[in-house]
């Protein structure tokens, strides 16, 4: 059953919108800063903008602890997750792990060579970034970051996924018609 809802008044009901917007599969991944204060966050509103310069954005939330620390690092870091490492997005998207270095203890990560932010091991990608530009987003900050390295680890078609709610792991569709 088809679900649409109108905004007259310029509101939408946030779990309409939620259960909408959850209807586009994304990828998942882990924002990290170093530095004194190191952080991680799980995020999946990450995407890549442009090759020249090379840029990608992330969507962080005004109130999460993680836009007061890309805030201040000015770089980060970003591991593309693969389909083995649920565990690890659970454990940054849980509000209740420890803060600070003791968050890392419970993953294998290496640090950024530019950046020293904690790069997931084993992730299917990894970024490194300067902090280019902020922008408005509602209730979020869209950070553009100014890729400063790149490098992945596993070959593709393994990503983690996020659909409706809940994680998923990618299976490649076969590209040519079974012989």
């Amino acid at each position: 059953m088809d679900v649409q809802q109108e905004a007259p008044t310029g509101t939408l009901d946030t779990r309409v919108l939620r259960t909408t917007f959850g209807a586009f599969a994304t990828g998942v991944t882990v924002v990290t800063v170093g530095g004194a204060a190191p952080h991680g966050m799980t995020a999946n509103s990450f995407t890549s903008v442009s090759l020249d310069p090379p840029l990608v954005s992330v969507c962080v939330e005004r109130q999460a602890i993680m836009h007061a620390s890309l805030t201040d690092a000015g770089v980060f870091g970003v591991s593309v997750l693969s389909a083995r490492q649920e565990a690890v997005a659970r454990h940054f998207a849980n509000r209740h792990r420890p803060l600070g270095r003791q968050q890392f203890d419970a993953v294998d990560w290496l640090p950024g060579e530019r950046t020293g932010a904690p790069l997931i091991a084993g992730s299917l990608a990894h970024f490194e970034c300067r902090v280019w530009r902020r922008y408005d987003g509602g209730d979020h900050t869209i950070f553009l970051g100014e890729l400063l390295a790149a490098g992945g680890s596993v070959a593709p078609g393994d990503a983690l996924l996020f659909l409706a709610g809940r994680f998923h792991a990618l299976e490649p569709v076969p590209t040519e018609a079974p012989r």
